[in-house]
């Protein structure tokens, strides 16, 4: 399974829901250096990657298994921001970057940036509840999700979805949860034992 097949079925990991820009960004995962399409330029600051892999890691930190930094999910982030999403996502990104530099989020104690973490899930709650998606008939039986161009998916959506994203198509994190055989035997039912992964092909 290559990288862009790993990402159109990522979602099932995660719940089976992500936002409809990560949607279109993941299907144009790939074709943005190798066609036409002009997406605005994206970038961060060494503060703002430090904050992000902070982030990052909080939500995917190292225990047994390597976390959301071992993993190379804050590169993931930043390339999928400018490779793949929109001006609005940009802008929503990196207002929600520049807030927790405001509160000084690097030099916060863990507690503390955990219940920095906590209040803007809280926050966002609202802020998904503005965010203006609608469903729109395309065709018989077919619907397609429409934004309202100027208000992009709040940070912390982006984030949390962008972190398990890179962290389940990354070779660390797809080791860490399951058992890969890249030369599986016949397929066939299998009682798990308790604790067991489950395996990827």
């Amino acid at each position: 399974m290559n990288r862009r097949d790993a990402l159109s079925k990522v979602a099932l990991l995660i719940g089976g829901t992500l936002s409809a820009p990560t949607l279109l960004a993941m299907s144009r995962a790939g074709e943005a250096k190798n066609t036409s399409i002009a997406l605005e330029s994206f970038s961060l600051n060494d503060t703002q990657r430090k904050i992000v892999a902070e982030v990052a890691e909080h939500i995917i930190p190292r225990t047994t298994t390597p976390g959301a930094k071992d993993a190379g999910v804050p590169a993931f982030i930043e390339m999928m921001l400018n490779d793949c999403y929109k001006a609005p996502e940009h802008k929503s990104f990196l207002a929600g970057v520049s807030d927790l530099e405001k509160k000084n989020f690097l030099a916060q104690s863990k507690d503390q940036q955990i219940a920095t973490l906590k209040q803007l899930e809280s926050d966002t709650k609202e802020l998904m509840k503005q965010y203006n998606v609608k469903q729109v008939k395309v065709g018989d039986n077919v619907d397609k999700e429409s934004m309202d161009a100027a208000l992009g998916v709040p940070f912390w959506r982006l984030m949390k979805e962008l972190t398990l994203t890179g962290y389940y198509t990354s070779e660390q994190g797809l080791k860490a949860s399951f058992v890969y055989e890249p030369i599986p035997g016949k397929f066939e039912n299998i009682k798990l034992k308790p604790g067991q992964k489950a395996f990827a092909y």
